[in-house]
């Protein structure tokens, strides 16, 4: 029986993806459930997985495509067995292989050998150069953006696989060849006997298709500049009494949790202390209507290979510093990994992106729509600070609050602001609620 593979329902409002990769090749044998090819939307990558076990049959749509909602994809033989590889070709007996091992030699080294000249030695010959591959001003090789992905998936390491592009450039091809049981790939020239000559320097520019997520992320920051009347405000949060508090309680902390305390969750509890006192901040615009939310459901900006997102940590002024340091993580971890879903990513009322962990100092990150506000942290750096007359050296970190001006005015965002610096100088306004 044929079973038909179809693109599933995305979520709402996700009507299209694009066909990122598939995992197997016609004539595979596949096991229920089985990944058998990877979409790729606007928001998240989706896997679709076998109905059946059997046979892929056929593949309709190649990667790079895009498809709609219902779409046929390709079609499974259910119940069919993959055809057996032909078995290898028996080796020579070892007496006939052991004379052509002694044959090929002599004979190559009649034919190539030189008369030799009386007056000097003939030269042993020339090993074949390898072009040494492109090096950035850093140290590390060079990879085209499919190469790179292919490696970091795999884990590999660059310098371990044969290369044979231009100037050394490690290609897709290379990379594939080295995963199909580890064969070197072939070095151009080598099935001719050439010698090799040094290539010319690769190419200057690679295109690259943009990735769905890629062109959804563009889209949405840009219609952020072009809707909302967006602008920042800054401060700065002395970071010893956070530091202080983590030092002392982290081990009994790890201890009782089984996760260790990190200042995201300090933000987080920071930030809802501050909502609940500033509604607009936590508010949207609708058309003509403010809708106010009565939830603190905070997006936390998770940096991946294939773009920025934002997964959504649920109902925040519910939970403990554990909990959310323990979700933060998973949401992370999954966000990195594609297996983020739709509702992972969707309702959240305000963002922290916390541009420090890359060694930013100062930024003005851009809003979320519709949420109307977002908190960038920064790296933490000692310097000097005045208090009262004495100047002391203190670990500071830089906060920017960028904000809709339609909805949020400058006094509610830097009061704000500032509530938010003031639970992180002194922790304990966050558990006394003062």
């Amino acid at each position: 029986m044929t079973i038909e593979i179809v693109v599933p329902a995305l979520g709402e409002s996700v009507t299209e993806a694009t066909v990122a990769k598939w995992f197997k090749s016609p004539g595979d044998a596949v096991e229920m459930d089985e990944p058998l090819v990877e979409l790729e939307t606007d928001k998240v990558a989706v896997e679709v997985n076998a109905q059946a076990a059997g046979v892929l049959s056929e593949i309709a749509v190649e990667a790079g495509a895009d498809v709609e909602v219902g779409a046929r994809l390709g079609s499974i033989e259910e119940g069919a067995k993959a055809e057996s590889k032909p078995a290898a070709k028996p080796e020579a007996k070892p007496e006939a292989k052991s004379e052509a091992k002694a044959e090929a030699p002599a004979a190559a080294a009649k034919q190539a050998k030189p008369e030799p000249k009386a007056e000097a030695p003939a030269a042993p010959a020339p090993e074949k150069p390898q072009p040494a591959p492109p090096i950035s001003a850093d140290g590390d090789v060079l990879l085209s953006p499919a190469v790179r992905k292919l490696v970091e998936e795999n884990d590999l390491d660059p310098a371990e696989i044969p290369a044979t592009g231009k100037g050394g450039r490690l290609v897709k091809g290379d990379v594939l060849a080295y995963l199909e049981g580890g064969a070197e790939a072939p070095v151009p020239g080598e099935a001719k006997g050439e010698a090799q000559e040094p290539a010319p320097a690769g190419p200057r520019e690679e295109r690259v298709k943009m990735t769905r997520l890629r062109r959804r992320i563009a889209e949405r920051l840009k219609e952020a500049q072009n809707t909302a009347a967006m602008l920042t405000t800054f401060n700065e949060a002395d970071m010893s009494a956070v530091m202080e508090t983590r030092a002392r309680v982290q081990d009994a902390f790890v201890a009782k949790h089984g996760v260790k305390l990190g200042f995201m969750s300090f933000f987080v509890k920071a930030c809802v202390v501050a909502l609940k006192e500033i509604p607009e901040v936590n508010a949207e615009i609708d058309g003509e209507d403010i809708v106010y939310k009565n939830h603190y459901d905070i997006g936390v900006a998770v940096g991946t290979e294939q773009g920025l997102v934002v997964p959504v940590l649920r109902d925040a002024d519910t939970k403990g510093f554990a909990e959310i340091e323990a979700e933060i993580i998973d949401l992370a971890t999954r966000a990195r990994q594609g297996k983020l879903g739709i509702d992972d990513l969707s309702g959240g009322t305000f963002t922290i992106t916390n541009g420090g962990i890359y060694g930013s100092l100062l930024s003005t990150p851009i809003l979320n729509p519709p949420q109307s506000a977002i908190l960038g942290m920064h790296s933490i750096v000692k310097r000097p600070v005045c208090e009262g007359d004495d100047v002391v050296v203190r670990p500071m970190m830089n906060l920017a609050l960028s904000y809709d001006h339609r909805m949020v005015d400058g006094r509610e965002a830097v009061t704000f602001l500032v509530r938010v610096k003031q639970c992180i100088e002194s922790p304990d306004r966050i558990l006394l609620d003062v």
